[in-house]
């Protein structure tokens, strides 16, 4: 059974995402640049939305998002209908669009197409024992967690205690999820979970 992934599975991983990455900003950047402007409208502020993530071996970065908020304030756990988001915000939100500028991220090494969710400092950073492998993963834009909880916005606007149940039952879930990803992970693998995400 395979222990972790091999420092030669970390190259062709690598690899994909840049070719992958450089192909899809260079596509996709008229619906990025409409999406941006259509943003900053609808929020006030910038169209971009930057926020401090824990990446690969803890490490911090700035991850890039469409903005679909008036305000960020408050807790991190979003629910469905949550009153922050803009109606355009919601529509972005559903197609994933706000999700594209994450392509730089790719690009640049800060992040995978294929890992665990980048999450904001309290989560990943604070595994321990072997829960701690997942560092050496890029964070990614999709993922086999990020599949199953697709709905996660619905599931956690239908507890009494969003952040606790996040914390309690959702992020531990997402952990063993992505350490049996990454216990089992193959260029297949990774194919498919991007071709589900689109499909």
């Amino acid at each position: 059974m395979r222990i972790a992934m091999t420092q030669f599975d970390f190259t062709i991983k690598r690899l994909f995402d840049i070719v992958a990455a450089a192909l899809g900003l260079a596509i996709l950047w008229p619906l990025i640049a409409v999406a941006w402007i259509l943003a900053r409208r609808d929020t006030g502020a910038s169209g971009f939305f930057r926020q401090e993530r824990v990446g690969r071996h803890g490490k911090l970065f700035k991850v890039i998002k469409i903005r679909t908020m008036r305000a960020i304030d408050g807790t991190t756990v979003t629910t469905a209908g949550d009153a922050r988001i803009t109606p355009l915000g919601a529509k972005l939100r559903r197609y994933k669009i706000d999700e594209l500028p994450q392509l730089w991220n790719v690009l640049i090494g800060n992040m995978s197409f294929v890992g665990p969710r980048p999450d904001v400092p309290g989560f990943l950073d604070r595994l321990e024992g072997e829960d701690r492998e997942l560092l050496q993963l890029r964070p990614g834009i999709t993922g086999p967690a990020s599949l199953k909880y697709r709905d996660e916005e619905e599931i956690l606007a239908a507890v009494d205690n969003p952040e606790q149940h996040n914390a309690d039952v959702i992020w531990p879930d997402k952990v063993q999820i992505n350490r049996d990803y990454m216990r089992d992970w193959s260029f297949g693998m990774d194919i498919g979970i991007i071709l589900r995400t689109i499909f």
